[in-house]
């Protein structure tokens, strides 16, 4: 199980997300899609992952996101969040190959692709909040310093 020591999570960077909740303290390091292309391709193809990685999808603005597994070949846990990086829904252990949507809501504007089923052994759940500098620090639930 991943659960970062009490750190102080003032420095932010890019390929890192920090996540706390009730309970919870969690870093892993991210690959960012953040154009249409990248966010269509996202961990496709890929045969394994770092427990402690994932991959962040960044859109311009609040919208209905949908997932599917199509081409990818690892169980993965969605973790969608709103526009102030607050845990709005998770989509656990979706299996690979699958072409059945995985809904996250609406008002959705970050994903964060993990492991499958890692989400659950974190504690990681709706009203958790994330902290990375895309987030604007202005709506941040939990801002960078």
């Amino acid at each position: 199980m991943y659960l970062a020591a009490p750190i102080a999570f003032a420095d932010c960077a890019s390929d890192v997300v920090e996540f706390r909740g009730d309970g919870l303290s969690a870093r892993f390091t991210v690959e960012l899609a953040t154009t249409p292309e990248e966010r269509s391709r996202g961990l496709m193809f890929r045969e394994a992952m770092a427990l402690s990685a994932g991959m962040l999808f960044v859109y311009p603005k609040a919208q209905s996101v949908s997932f599917w597994m199509k081409n990818t070949l690892i169980p993965l846990d969605m973790i969608f969040m709103d526009e102030t990086g607050t845990v709005v829904s998770v989509g656990a252990n979706a299996v690979p190959g699958d072409l059945s949507p995985v809904h996250g809501g609406n008002n959705i504007q970050y994903v964060l692709e993990i492991n499958g089923g890692f989400s659950e052994t974190l504690g990681l759940d709706a009203g958790d909040q994330m902290q990375h500098p895309v987030i604007n620090p202005e709506i941040a639930a939990w801002p960078c310093e």
